[in-house]
């Protein structure tokens, strides 16, 4: 017989499922959570014992979801041979991921406007943006790119790869379209190497 932590932890894990479904199909302001707690079986009260609010769902979906990108990214960097490859293998795991309709519309589109974006921007430094920085700065450690302005470099990298992911959602050709935007990503590192440092 489940405790209750038991219980309570599966209705948690049941409404975070049902609500990433609903957010990924519908996005935030598609959903409504009497629709929700009827999905799930339960009290509205039950929900907003777990939760809170819409927003503080919405917030527990948005980090789960960061967690699972986070994880992929990871493990994909940590199968390749050398940093370069590593880095590029864990960028790749990310637009692959984000072709997932609820990674891009949780994380990419209702995320910053649902959280606003210093709460956002805090979570995403917290998992991917410090992955990123970690990427940057094993590259240049390894003599890949120059130490220059790491933070930077990190910076127009996320947004560009956060672009490409967004822009991804409309491709005919979304795999070929993440090829080439590792394949450009690798030549941009390029022109950033140590010899080519001003």
């Amino acid at each position: 017989m489940a405790t209750k932590a038991e219980q309570r932890e599966r209705t948690r894990a049941v409404i975070l499922e049902l609500a990433t479904q609903a957010f990924a199909e519908r996005g935030y302001a598609g959903v409504a959570l009497e629709d929700l707690v009827a999905e799930a079986g339960l009290t509205r009260g039950a929900l907003y014992h777990h939760f809170g609010s819409k927003q503080a769902l919405f917030r527990a979906v948005l980090e789960a979801a960061q967690a699972r990108v986070a994880r992929a990214v990871e493990v994909a960097a940590a199968a390749a041979g050398d940093p370069l490859a590593g880095f590029l293998d864990g960028c790749r795991a990310f637009l692959e991921a984000s072709l997932s309709p609820g990674v891009r519309r949780i994380l990419l589109v209702d995320g910053p406007a649902v959280l606003g974006w210093d709460d956002w921007r805090s979570g995403d430094l917290d998992t991917s943006a410090g992955l990123l920085d970690e990427g940057v700065a094993e590259l240049a450690a390894a003599g890949v790119i120059s130490s220059h302005r790491l933070r930077t470099v990190a910076t127009m990298i996320s947004g560009a790869l956060n672009e490409v992911a967004v822009a991804n959602a409309a491709a005919a050709d979304a795999p070929g379209e993440i090829d080439a935007a590792v394949e450009t990503l690798a030549r941009m590192l390029t022109g950033l190497s140590p010899l080519d440092a001003a």
